[in-house]
């Protein structure tokens, strides 16, 4: 029996070694561990993202997929597309041939990053100018609802 069956058969017993439970997660877990749905998992590894070992119909995810799961959320998180989020994944795979290519590969995903910042920079500051507009608007808005509640009670 392999290490995974044992890991699948552990869990569905109840007797998580430390081990096992340790190395190997389901996709219910790995899902609550992570906050996304079994669907965006699903659908991770459908793209190539994420490749968890699987016995029978039972994913199983080792350490090594939830490092690259908490790559796929940051990258997602800063804007990075899934074929940008791919391309720096497989810089980090060690079972990736990297004989030719590598260098420009790098330098390709130093100029995304580079793009992508100078994006979210400006982005941050137009929602600065526009928390700058409502700051002004709430403190408009305020004085004339003060005066109008003065005019109000004092009438």
């Amino acid at each position: 029996m392999t290490n995974i069956a044992m890991a699948v058969e552990k869990t569905a017993e109840g007797n998580d070694s430390p081990e096992t439970s340790e190395e190997y997660t389901r996709i219910g877990e790995m899902a609550r561990e992570f906050g996304v749905t079994l669907r965006a998992l699903r659908f991770y590894e459908d793209k190539g993202l994420l490749t968890p070992e699987r016995v029978g119909t039972t994913r199983l995810y080792s350490r090594n997929d939830k490092l690259r799961l908490q790559q796929i959320l940051l990258g997602r998180k800063i804007g990075f597309s899934l074929s940008d989020i791919k391309e720096v994944l497989d810089l980090h795979d060690p079972k990736a041939d990297r004989k030719e290519g590598n260098v420009e590969q790098l330098q390709l995903v130093l100029t995304k990053s580079e793009r992508q910042m100078v994006r979210l920079q400006k982005q941050h500051r137009s929602i600065e100018d526009a928390i700058s507009e409502l700051k002004k608007l709430i403190a408009d808005v305020g004085a004339r609802l003060n005066t109008a509640s003065a005019l109000g009670t004092a009438g």
